[in-house]
């Protein structure tokens, strides 16, 4: 039933995966698949051939759910749900199975990465105590990416971003709101109340995550192979709302705050990508290349 299940979502959702991929993932063999083909056929459901060996489940019933809403969680529902499993006792015997009946549907790092770390749990806790009782918190070896060395911090939690990887918070060092991610965070502790809410302040995300001022640089369209458009989608879940299909390719398009997330993913698949719109992400590209190039050519 699991196994159905993924592959029901696989077939009803974006997916390009193809029926060896499919078959690799589920465990199971084509033969198999072909034969769940026929029990949702019987069923009702239309299952077409979209490209060589993939398929995907164009119509259902009218009197079926929809499916995306039935075996398909965004990565944000899926941490939430993860979170209620774990709060369960241990000695609640389907604690277990339920926490493998969620992994069975759901293919999220994110989710995989949080269900199989304790203190990854209790950090969200801790950080979901201060934020509801307006508490401060102290970020004991938080390794910073700016720094290149872990440090401790004292700050304001007030809000988490959409997929619970991230928080925002108000740090009392550098007197400015800053975005601090959870799997930098090696103990965190309640501390005083806060002091400084009039100051807090969550800038917008953008799809690469990066939050740069608060405020779209630009307007950005990406030109991708499947394979460039498979692993954004698993890199960057977001991006899936803003991708669309073209003939023999799929198409990004939406607004950054920065250059340096979807720089650096453009800059991994160059011969995979081509920026359709974005004449500044093209200069940045440029002039990280020549910087690459003055420092790794002969």
């Amino acid at each position: 039933m699991e196994r159905m299940l993924r592959l029901m979502q696989y077939l009803s959702g974006n997916t390009t995966q193809t029926m060896d991929q499919m078959a690799k993932d589920l465990c199971m063999s084509k033969r198999t698949i072909f034969r769940y083909f026929d029990t949702f056929k019987k069923a009702g459901f239309t299952i077409t051939r979209v490209g060589e060996s993939i398929y995907q489940m164009t119509s259902h019933p009218s009197n079926a759910p929809d499916l995306e809403n039935l075996v398909y969680f965004t990565e944000e529902e899926s941490i939430v749900l993860a979170r209620l499993i774990e709060n369960l006792n241990n000695t609640n015997s389907m604690k277990g199975s339920l926490k493998k009946k969620l992994a069975a549907v759901v293919d999220c790092t994110s989710l995989a990465d949080y269900m199989s770390s304790r203190s990854y749990s209790s950090i969200i806790g801790t950080l979901e105590q201060a934020i509801k009782g307006h508490k401060q918190v102290k970020l004991t070896h938080y390794s910073s990416s700016n720094s290149n060395k872990a440090k401790d911090y004292v700050i304001e939690p007030f809000a988490f971003t959409l997929e619970y990887a991230d928080v925002w918070a108000y740090d009392l060092n550098a007197k400015a709101n800053k975005m601090f991610k959870l799997t930098r965070m090696e103990e965190v502790t309640l501390s005083g109340d806060w002091e400084h809410e009039d100051k807090h302040e969550a800038k917008t995300i953008d799809a690469f995550r990066m939050s740069g001022d608060g405020h779209p640089i630009e307007h950005v369209k990406l030109r991708m192979t499947t394979r460039a458009k498979n692993l954004l989608v698993e890199e960057f879940p977001v991006t899936s709302r803003q991708v669309s299909k073209g003939q023999r390719c799929w198409y990004w398009e939406g607004d950054v705050n920065a250059y340096e997330g979807v720089g650096r993913f453009v800059m991994g698949l160059a011969r995979e990508i081509s920026i359709e719109e974005g004449d500044g992400l093209k200069e940045w590209l440029a002039e990280e290349g020549r910087k690459a190039a003055e420092k790794f050519g002969k």
